[in-house]
């Protein structure tokens, strides 16, 4: 689906979220819990982007927040994703203010995983975006990009959804979402030429023996 020019990737759990959203909202707990399921990994990834190792502490006040305020809320499943994502990033800048530190978009120092096969697809490497490598690709990217693919690719949100939790015009925010997907192409395409020559020469080295 196309709005404004900009196509929407629709995550799988936006129909089950909005009627877990709406029973929750009438007091279901269970729903409130499938919601936080469908929700959090992808939140708890945005957060990581911005405060690394505190993620879990800024997740949990969000989610308390979130808690408080959700009779408030009015939106399907895809205004809940903004909707959270927005308390999240806005507990995360207070963490950063009480730190006095800015957003770090950081996670290089943590041990990198496997590096994908060449045959992978920068979409299909951002389906996995929970892995360290991925994330610690995005950090790499001007920390627009890199704020812009998280909520893209990692929240799911829409272009101007994105836009709307960033404070950003959707054109901007669309624009820093294409350029970091392009570097993160070209570094995938790199790493992968890498592996296969580094495979081809371990080869060749014990042919040779």
């Amino acid at each position: 689906m196309v709005r404004g020019g900009d196509e929407r990737r629709v995550p799988a759990g936006d129909p089950e979220l909005g009627r877990a959203v709406s029973l929750a909202q009438q007091g279901d707990e269970g729903a409130f819990e499938t919601a936080y399921r469908i929700v959090h990994p992808g939140l708890l990834g945005y957060l990581r982007g911005l405060v690394g190792a505190d993620a879990e502490d800024v997740a949990s006040d969000a989610w308390l927040q979130i808690a408080r305020d959700l009779r408030r809320f009015r939106g399907d499943g895809a205004g809940f994703r903004g909707w959270t994502a927005t308390i999240a990033r806005h507990r995360a800048l207070d963490h950063l203010r009480k730190q006095k530190r800015s957003p770090r978009t950081s996670l290089l120092e943590e041990t990198a995983l496997d590096l994908p096969g060449r045959a992978d697809t920068v979409e299909a490497a951002l389906e996995s975006l929970s892995t360290r490598w991925a994330l610690a690709q995005i950090a790499a990217l001007p920390p627009d990009q890199a704020e812009a693919v998280l909520l893209r690719a990692v929240v799911g949100l829409d272009g101007p959804a994105a836009a709307r939790v960033l404070g950003k015009r959707p054109g901007a925010v669309r624009t820093a979402a294409h350029r970091g997907l392009r570097r993160l192409s070209e570094r995938l395409t790199a790493a992968g030429r890498a592996r296969d020559a580094t495979g081809t020469a371990r080869r060749t080295s014990k042919d040779e023996v």
